[in-house]
């Protein structure tokens, strides 16, 4: 299968192309060279490419920048979703559009569903569910997931890596529930998903265990500490209030990936995934 992939020097871009070569699948992983945001680029790209599928993992992730940078987060997450899944529609081609469980508010008292309504808290939340709208107005099918992490960052864990080392103690959130994916699993859940039509308009993509980020982070430490000696000695947990963004984020955002194990994909603990990244960034040093 011939799979072309937007943002492909982010974290799920790198993901996809590793994953996607042990599988034999030939994969063309564009970022800048391919802007999302100019529609008749786009559309000369799969013009010239002809790939057999597309996955859109090109977005603008800062979400607390994205309070001050609207129209730079709707431009990239909103228009050019629109623009992907235009030039997709045009040719022919089967989209499948990386969203967020930001897109939610979370206020829910049990894992939200692929069809519950969506209520963002802040700009970038907004700017990805007017992306998911446009993707489903033209036919492409939205995968939503969380916390996303993988080797060589950016990401949380690479963060908590970076102030364990530093400091004796770390402050960390935790009133904030969601579900860790680590990007090689996502990798695989979208190329199985590619390499057949689509049963669904919207999937659940997430790493399996719900957590907190204070949870998190303490498991991120603990399996750094089978590599290295850490200046962290423990990690204070504090409540949202303790540490004010610009953005709000969802108290509860789980994601229920029963409609994708439904169709045969389960998603692995991110306690696996979590271990192969701290063993590539740490193992060797």
């Amino acid at each position: 299968m011939k799979l072309l992939v937007t943002g492909g020097r982010g974290q799920l871009g790198r993901s996809l192309l590793a994953r996607g070569a042990a599988h034999e699948h030939a994969i063309v992983a564009v970022d800048t060279e391919v802007d999302v945001c100019d529609a008749a680029h786009v559309d000369a790209a799969l013009a010239t490419l002809a790939p057999e599928a597309v996955v859109n993992a090109a977005a603008y992730t800062a979400v607390d920048k994205a309070e001050t940078e609207r129209e730079r987060a709707f431009a990239v997450n909103a228009e050019g979703a629109a623009n992907v899944a235009r030039a997709c529609a045009r040719h022919g081609v089967p989209l499948l559009h990386v969203s967020t469980d930001y897109v939610f508010d979370g206020t829910a008292t049990r894992p939200y569903l692929e069809d519950d309504p969506l209520a963002p808290l802040g700009v970038y939340g907004a700017s990805k569910a007017a992306g998911e709208h446009a993707v489903l107005e033209l036919g492409g099918t939205v995968v939503r997931t969380s916390w996303l992490f993988a080797a060589g960052g950016p990401s949380f864990v690479h963060t908590m890596l970076r102030l364990a080392a530093e400091r004796p103690v770390l402050r960390v959130v935790a009133d904030q529930h969601g579900c860790p994916t680590w990007a090689g699993d996502l990798a695989d859940a979208l190329l199985a998903l590619a390499a057949r039509p689509a049963r669904q308009r919207i999937y659940h993509a997430c790493g399996d265990g719900p957590t907190t980020w204070h949870a998190f982070a303490e498991a991120i430490v603990a399996e750094a500490r089978r590599h290295r000696t850490l200046a962290c000695e423990r990690i204070d947990a504090i409540t949202t209030a303790d540490y004010p963004t610009p953005a709000r984020r969802p108290a509860f955002s789980v994601l229920d990936t029963a409609r994708l194990r439904s169709d045969g994909i389960a998603m692995p603990s991110w306690r696996a995934g979590l271990a192969r990244v701290i063993a590539d960034e740490l193992g060797g040093s």
